[in-house]
């Protein structure tokens, strides 16, 4: 029998739902010749300080640096009850092979091989490296399968983050706690939040010292016949002035007067298409558009992945597609035309024999762990939230515009 990791109930259920669906037990689906369970996000995690030893468990400088020889995995305590799912399901005589479905990317190894490791299996593990939650998706991954052991790489980049992340923070913390801290005051300092910490103290200290000047500027609107364009007043490279009185004089020695055109350039300029979505700049730009915060726009990013299957995985730090979407990209531009304000310019591309396909659509060597955010093979319903509903919205604009 064939054991299915995933690293969520739902996408566990989307899971078994592809394969022909099948009958839910504690913590798993069952089907024919598989079984489906999951995580619940992190089912394991480094473990504590005074897991290293009781002199651990007071802070003391003493006891500074903490620097463990080899990094232990605790099972986290809240869901331990769907780790022993895991852990059984896995050590079951009847599993010969184990597929890891978690998420497509370094976490998502982290996560399989945590599980993995602490339930003490040896079996042999393939993996699920799908983008897209449709049926489709689902079943053409399980078709092309890849041998567990090519990821190892992937698990080791999380395995260092994941234990720098806590060389940093449990030494660095506790250091500075009984060093600056009020007893029962916890200072948090982390590999990433303190640079990003500081990062916001210098601009609010910039925003505080900040000590605004008045200027003037002067502008004329010229006329010739029935046209017409505003000028501004610039002297050098300088166009502001420091004082009033010289502006309006300025402003006085050209009024109602003529000029001359001392040089005039025409030039036609071609600007390229916008790149695809990754994570950071959907977030930027769903803020500008629509005064989204970051937290917002990845909560119905992910719901549009997980929930409606309509986007691809939105955890990602790339704005470009690996060559092999290129057979299916049409299919998702129909899907991105199922908007009816967008139908129009999804028909004309569909008419095209071939896409108009660039390295700044299509570069493999800029394609890590996902590739950008792009629409599925998945038409609208029409039953999104306002937010889905935008988001999308930027999505599909965003694939039919690169084309």
């Amino acid at each position: 029998m064939r054991l299915i990791v995933a690293e969520k109930p739902s996408v566990g259920r989307d899971i078994a739902g592809a394969l022909g669906g099948g009958r839910k037990g504690k913590g798993s689906v069952a089907g024919d010749g598989w079984t489906v369970t999951w995580a619940l996000g992190h089912l394991a995690e480094l473990a504590p300080p005074d897991a290293y030893g009781e002199e651990y468990k007071r802070w003391r400088l003493e006891t500074l640096p903490i620097l463990p020889e080899e990094f232990k995995v605790r099972v986290t305590p809240k869901t331990r009850e769907q780790f022993n799912v895991v852990k059984a399901l896995m050590r079951d005589p009847s599993v010969t092979e184990v597929v890891n479905a978690c998420d497509a990317g370094r976490e998502g190894e982290l996560i399989f091989a945590y599980l993995y490791g602490l339930s003490g299996c040896r079996k042999p593990v393939r993996r699920l490296w799908i983008s897209s939650l449709t049926h489709e998706a689902i079943r053409s991954g399980f078709g092309a399968l890849r041998d567990g052991s090519r990821m190892k790489p992937l698990e080791d980049a999380a395995r260092s983050r994941g234990e720098a992340d806590w060389v940093v923070g449990m030494n660095a913390t506790r250091a500075y706690s009984v060093r600056f801290g009020r007893p029962g005051n916890v200072l948090s300092v982390g590999r990433v939040q303190t640079p990003t910490l500081k990062l916001l103290v210098e601009r609010e200290k910039q925003i505080e010292d900040f000590k605004p000047e008045k200027f003037w500027t002067v502008h004329a609107r010229f006329r010739r016949g029935e046209t017409s364009y505003d000028g501004v007043w610039f002297k050098g490279k300088r166009n502001r002035l420091d004082n009033r009185p010289a502006a309006e004089e300025i402003a006085e020695k050209v009024r109602g007067g003529t000029g001359v055109v001392k040089k005039a350039e025409k030039k036609t300029a071609t600007e390229k298409p916008p790149l695809l979505y990754d994570l950071t700049e959907l977030q930027r730009h769903a803020n500008s558009r629509f005064g989204f915060t970051a937290d917002r726009t990845l909560k119905a990013a992910q719901s549009l992945y997980e929930g409606k299957k309509l986007i691809t995985y939105p955890r990602t730090s790339s704005r470009y597609l690996s060559g092999d979407m290129i057979g299916g990209l049409k299919k998702r531009v129909e899907a991105a035309g199922g908007l009816p304000e967008l139908s129009s310019f999804a028909r004309e591309l569909l008419d095209l024999s071939k896409l108009p396909i660039t390295r700044r659509i299509v570069d493999d060597s800029k394609v890590t762990d996902h590739h950008a955010i792009v629409p599925t093979n998945k038409k609208p319903s029409g039953d999104l939230s306002p937010d889905e509903a935008k988001v999308y919205d930027l999505v599909a604009r965003s694939f039919l515009a690169v084309f």
